[in-house]
């Protein structure tokens, strides 16, 4: 049987950057994966995710974004990789929005609140200037923008390979397409059973995602719900493919009801906009997702968030994408130790909001794995206010 001294077990986002800083720390560590990330099937895929560092689903989660984009810039000098691009993100809502929606309850002023706090630059705009700024956009005359110069996209894929190629430099091992079958405590540590070997460790971490619950048992199979999420590529008007490719990344709550939400970025190809809402419906079983998305689902994403709201964008599919969020009941994270399996780690189930964080996760999860004070404060993050 082979010994460790931490196994990471999920390479997504969050397991990928603890592989990392565990590797980088000395630690004999590794990471095991039921595919080969990068990969489609979890989470982190689908081209871009959305950064910022004002964090409207709370100020504990700003010193995470404003850490990761420091790592972010650190890698890329590393690994020479193109990560982060900071072309501005826009929030456009109105002032006395407060619609109940997971982790985004007056989104609006709870992110303008958390740049004020922290120092970050931003600028407020009414729905005039936001027109004359950006030029794709068509505001409310009621609604007002939060602009945020340096937020933008993290490209995903290239994220997680970057990770793992610095932690395999560093000495990292990695176990790809093998399922872990089960997590037990045995003697000073873990014993970890997958479908083509045994391995042990002293301490073992948990990232993943969908399939967190199901590894960990109670009390996590019970707060953790997987839900299918659906991303779609609209074409743009070549003639405003241009200012397409110069937009700010956007989130864009809005309405009377709780699934008055969706998000998008810039054109990256010239031809496309990638667009999505978000899904707080029934869970889905991650090894069952219906990848298949259907022309109606994409006409419904018009028809609700898109028609009315831009310029230059039209209303036929380029392609589409489904990934998974894991989401526990409040819509935060959970970085917490087992309550039942000792020397076992819960990282993060992002809640639909994660991957922007996922780089100062990572190097704080390795601190924490390795006894040391951890560089970033992850008590918001206990299991113990999720439970009766």
């Amino acid at each position: 049987m082979q010994h460790y001294d931490v196994a990471i077990i999920g390479l997504g986002a969050m397991g990928s950057a603890s592989l990392w800083h565990l590797a980088k720390a000395g630690a004999r560590v590794v990471g095991i994966d039921r595919h080969a990330p990068p990969h489609n099937h979890g989470s982190t895929h689908g081209e871009t995710r959305i950064t910022r560092c004002a964090i409207g689903e709370g100020e504990a989660l700003v010193p995470l974004a404003l850490r990761s984009h420091q790592l972010w810039r650190q890698i890329e000098a590393e690994t020479g990789a193109d990560l982060l691009h900071q072309t501005g993100s826009l929030i456009i809502g109105t002032p006395d929005d407060q619609v109940e929606r997971p982790g985004r309850t007056g989104f609006l002023n709870r992110s303008i609140a958390a740049a004020q706090h922290f120092g970050i630059a931003h600028e407020v705009l009414d729905a005039a200037e936001i027109g004359r700024r950006f030029g794709i956009f068509l505001p409310q005359d009621n609604e007002l923008g939060y602009f945020e110069p340096g937020g933008g996209y993290l490209r995903v894929e290239a994220c997680v390979a970057a990770n793992l190629q610095l932690a395999q430099r560093a000495g990292a091992a990695t176990l790809l397409d093998s399922t872990v079958r089960s997590i037990t405590p045995d003697g000073a540590g873990v014993k970890i059973v997958t479908d083509t070997t045994t391995l042990h460790a002293a301490k073992v971490a948990v990232a993943a995602g969908a399939w967190a619950g199901a590894l960990l048992g109670a009390p996590f199979s019970a707060l953790l719900k997987p839900t299918r999420q659906v991303m779609h590529w609209f074409e743009i008007d070549p003639d405003h493919a241009e200012i397409w490719q110069r937009s700010p990344v956007f989130m864009w709550p809005h309405g009377a009801q709780e699934d008055g939400f969706f998000y998008g970025f810039p054109s990256i190809d010239g031809l496309t906009m990638k667009t999505a809402d978000e899904f707080y419906g029934a869970a889905a079983d991650p090894d069952a997702i219906d990848r298949q998305v259907t022309p109606e689902a994409s006409a419904q994403m018009h028809r609700s968030h898109l028609a009315g709201r831009f310029v230059g964008l039209t209303a036929r599919v380029a392609r589409t994408a489904t990934c998974i969020y894991t989401a526990t009941p409040d819509s935060g994270f959970v970085i917490d130790w087992h309550p039942q399996l000792e020397n076992v780690l819960a990282v993060s189930p992002c809640s639909g909001h994660g991957f922007k964080h996922s780089a100062a996760i990572g190097e704080a999860v390795a601190a924490t794995l390795l006894g040391q004070q951890s560089p970033l404060d992850l008590s918001p993050f206990a299991l113990d206010r999720l439970l009766d």
